[in-house]
Parts: C-alpha cells; structure tokens; sequence
C-alpha cells in the first residue's frame, strides 16, 4: 500500500465530505423535494457546465475509453473526440423549454415531465423500471472503476477498494442530495482538468517526446496510429454508431435531462454550453491520447483499463499521483452521484407517491425515506460491482443505450410535437427497450452498426404507428405559457 499516493487521495475524499456538509447547511427552506434532488433549480453557468460534463464524463472516459485508446491506438483518440457538442446538444435541445415546462409542472424528475405531458401512469411506471434496471448496470460500471483505481494506483486490495469507494459515496450523496451533488461535480470538473493536463504532458515526456511515442506505436503495431485502429474496429458504420450512442443520444440521458431542468436562468444556459463544450473537448483529448501514447510507455499490460491508473504511478512522483488519482476518481463519483440521486428520485417521487400521495405532506418521512433509499441503493450497486468483467466500457455503453433506446423519442418529440400521444410514446419504449435489449444480448450488428442505432430507428417508427392509433394529445400539454 502507496503511502504517499493515498494522503493526497484521503485529503480530497475529506474535502468532499466537507462540501457535502456545507451543502446541507445551505439548503433553503421550501418545498423538499426540490431542494433534496434540484437543489432549488439554482445553478449558475459555471456549475451547469461542471455539473454536465463531470455526470457525463464517468470512468468510461477516464478508465475505459483510455483503455480502448491503449488498445486501439490513434484512432479511437479521433473516435472519442465526437463527443464534443455533447453539453452543446444537451443544452441546445432541451435547454429553456424544459426548464419553462419543468416550473410549470413542478416537475422534480424526468418521469414527472413524462406524466405531465402523456398522462400515462402506466408510462411513468415502464420509465421508471427502464431507469432503475439501466442505472444498476451503469452504476455498477463506476464502482469497479473506482476500486481498480484503488486497487492499481494505491495498492488497496480490489474488495477493499470496493468497500471504501462504494460506502463513501453512498454516505455523502444521502447526506447532501442534489446541492451536494453539484458543489462537488464543479469542484471535481476542475480537479479533473488539472489532473489530464499533467498526465498527458507527464506521459509525452516519459515516452520521449510526441514524435518518438508515435515511431514507438508504429514499431508496436502500424494500425495503432491509422485512423482505422488496431484490429480494424474502426469501420465508417461503427464510428456513426458511436456517434450516435455517446452524443445525439445523450439528450435522451435522464440524468443529464434533469441538469437541464435545475439551472437559474438563461444567463446560465449560455454560459453552459460554451464552458461545458471547451472542458469535454480538453478531458476527452487529453484522457484519450494520454492512453493511447501511454502503450509507447507500457507496451505489455494485459488489461487495457489499467493503463491510466499504472501510468500514474510509472511517470508521476508519488504524491503528484496521489493528486493525479482524484481526477478519474472526481469523474467517477460525479456520475454516481447523479445517477444515485435520480435513481432515488423515481424509487421516491414516480413510485412511492405514485402509490401514496397523501404522504407528500410528511416531509420527515420524504426525508429520512429519500435518504435511506439513495443509500441502500449504493450498497446494491456494490455488490453487483463485486466480480468485474475486463474491459467496462462496454458495459457502459450497454446501460447508455438501453437508457436512449427508452427515453429519447418520448422526451424530444413530446417536448417539439404538439400531436404527441401516450400510445405512441409507450410504443416507442416498449420497441425501443425490446430491440437494443435482444440485439445487444445477441452481439448482433446490422450492417455493421451498433444496436442503438436499428433500435432507436424502429423505436422512433414505432412512435410515429403508435401515435395514429392513441388519443389525442392535451391541446395545453409542453406548450410554454
């Protein structure tokens, strides 16, 4: 076990801590639901921006898509960097129309805009199992991430590890909820980008410089710096793909959807987008070349999503490794926490008073019930993360697309199609989950393409059939008074 690497690392998770109390002791007086999983729809520009792109950026981006990039070679690096106008679409599409509609409706969750726009209980009921069955896998995804940081930078046994990482988040996102969870994704966006600019100059300089890393990947493999990547697994199909599955998908993401509906004003949106956009494109840059130029440094790793967490502590002095940690651990644990808080939000909100909405009065109850089920919600989680598979991007990306496969088309054409029904949204879902589900659990690929893109094709003709047969959509529904 790494002394020196582990100070820097309990410092932060202390500092995080703290944030969480001042969190708390900031909550305003209200509506507790509100402030529990919007923090009282208060945020400024600045953390809009942290708060998307640290819940977008997870240990996919800093454990497994540096992984791919070690694997792959250059050409993922030009793959990941489509990523780009993610905050930009997020923003764009949803931006002051939802936040407008969202106020309207008191919407707290997602499903809370679903039902305010379909009236469909049976809708909010197949939303919400959709959103909790996808955020235990994707969950599941950061836990292993943040324990084989653990367990390679610092030398903390994987279980331990797991232990550590999993019950510190759990306590500190049950504590301060949503003011909590924003606080800490705008102090851990800038530890991120502090953190990626360092390793990538750290590993140039370890590998010789620029020009020698690349001679050295070409004396490795020729295709890891051709844009078509080692293995060939770069094909025009598969990077449209992706595309589609971690960009113009992402505005179908419920819990990048409610950072849209929490901001202060439009001051905010506009400074969010162009912020958010210049800090992906930096980390998504950074994070992925570093990977890449990391196999001229450490050409032998039998794990590709180690290669982040072993660079750090081959060329950074231990206790700058220690700092170094807290970045990929920053990323990991803003999107738990997101997905923590909007998986508790539907057990709570869509669900609990779904059934009972004469407890909507007890606020001792909401509270104590809200954080109890955020929780016992991050101890699950843990022990699905208990036996890891290999590489957990993929993995990631199955939850990612299970989630836009639902969501998408019932959230944009509610927000900008007036004729609109609860049948044709159901429809959507329904076909949109079945679809990516056997596609994806067969590994079958459609002309090359990943399942998200035949699934979300049929899902959104399945709304457009479904939409002929359903009633009438409300001549008052999603439109901004």
């Amino acid at each position: 076990m790494q002394t020196e690497v582990l100070l820097p690392l309990i410092a932060y998770l202390l500092l995080v801590f703290g944030l969480s109390v001042y969190a708390y002791t900031r909550r305003q007086q209200g509506n507790f639901l509100t402030e529990y999983f919007l923090g009282n729809r208060s945020m400024g520009g600045f953390v809009l921006a942290m708060t998307l792109t640290a819940t977008y950026i997870s240990a996919s981006s800093f454990i497994g898509g540096p992984g791919a990039a070690y694997k792959f070679g250059l050409g993922w690096v030009l793959l990941a960097m489509i990523q780009l106008p993610a905050v930009w679409l997020s923003l764009g599409v949803l931006g002051k129309k939802f936040a407008i509609l969202a106020r309207r409706y008191n919407a707290v969750t997602l499903n809370d805009m679903l039902f305010a726009r379909y009236q469909s209980r049976l809708l909010v009921w197949l939303a919400s199992l959709s959103l909790l069955v996808a955020f235990l896998g994707a969950m599941t995804v950061q836990f292993i991430g943040g324990a084989r940081l653990l367990e390679t930078a610092a030398g903390i046994p994987y279980d331990t590890g797991l232990l550590i990482f999993g019950i510190s988040i759990a306590l500190y996102t049950a504590f301060g909820g949503f003011r909590a969870s924003v606080l800490n994704d705008a102090m851990q966006g800038l530890v991120m980008l502090l953190g990626t600019i360092l390793l990538l100059f750290a590993v140039i300089h370890a590998a010789g410089g620029l020009h020698t890393a690349i001679d050295k990947l070409q004396q490795i493999d020729p295709k890891l710096v051709s844009v078509h990547g080692g293995d060939d697994v770069l094909s025009l199909p598969f990077m449209a793909s992706f595309w589609i599955l971690v960009c113009f998908g992402v505005i179908g993401l419920p819990h990048t959807a409610v950072r849209c509906i929490s901001y202060k004003d439009s001051k905010a949106v506009h400074r969010g987008i162009v912020l958010g956009t210049i800090v992906v494109a930096v980390l998504m840059l950074g994070m992925h070349l570093a990977g890449a130029l990391g196999r001229a440094v450490l050409p032998d790793l039998k794990i590709p999503d180690q290669v982040i967490p072993t660079l750090m502590i081959t060329v950074l002095p231990p206790y700058a490794a220690g700092i170094f940690l807290a970045a990929p651990m920053a990323a990991i644990m803003s999107t738990i926490n997101a997905q923590l808080l909007q998986s508790s939000a539907t057990i709570v909100k869509d669900l609990y008073l779904g059934i009972k909405p004469d407890q909507l009065a007890n606020e001792r109850k909401l509270k104590r019930f809200s954080s109890w089920a955020t929780f016992v919600l991050g101890l699950l989680v843990l022990l699905a993360a208990w036996r890891p598979p290999e590489m957990i991007i993929w993995l990631n990306l199955l939850a990612f697309g299970g989630l836009e496969a639902v969501f998408l088309w019932p959230l944009v054409l509610g927000l900008y199609w007036e004729r609109a029904n609860a049948t044709g949204a159901l429809s959507s879902m329904i076909v949109g989950a079945v679809c990516y589900t056997l596609l994806a659990s067969i590994d079958l690929h459609i002309a090359g393409l990943h399942p998200i893109v035949p699934s979300l094709s049929l899902s959104l003709l399945a709304f457009y059939i479904g939409n002929k047969f359903g009633s009438p959509a409300r001549e008052t529904a999603l439109k901004p008074s």
